[in-house]
């Protein structure tokens, strides 16, 4: 798939590490170093700006190096970047650890994974058909 890609960083474009990765590393676009105190939130730029085809999204997920090594995150993950969105790509941050942590122009803070999805039609109705599951939600599926 081909996917118009503007960027105004110095940065190259987004590449995927490995032939089966679903997803591309996003880099911080930043001139100086920004530093998250525990449970500051930022909202880092990128310098990129996409132009999705419709029927897909760009979600945007937190590294799994960046969570488990130093507690860092995205926030409202997945972010959801539409079709029509034409601003710049930013992340937001957030430092869930009880030290501060240090963004570094360059760094890679998050992955976006390009994904096909639908459109619903909602139809209203009073009954809905029955499982075996019905209303049993989180964690009602688990066995000890």
């Amino acid at each position: 798939m081909e996917i118009k890609i503007i960027n105004r960083s110095p940065y190259q474009l987004p590449t995927y590490a490995t032939a089966l990765s679903a997803g591309v590393d996003l880099k911080a676009f930043l001139t100086e170093p920004v530093t998250l105190a525990p449970l500051q939130r930022a909202m880092v730029p990128t310098g990129l700006y996409i132009a999705l085809p419709e029927g897909f999204e760009a979600q945007v997920r937190p590294r799994s190096g960046l969570a488990a090594k130093h507690g860092i995150t995205v926030l409202n993950t997945p972010g959801t970047i539409d079709a029509d969105y034409r601003g710049e790509i930013r992340v937001i941050l957030v430092n869930l650890s009880d030290q501060p942590f240090e963004i570094e122009p360059g760094e890679r803070i998050a992955q976006m994974v390009i994904a096909r999805h639908e459109r619903a039609e909602w139809i209203e109705t009073d009954v809905l058909d029955e499982t075996g599951r019905g209303a049993g939600g989180f964690g009602s599926t688990g066995t000890k």
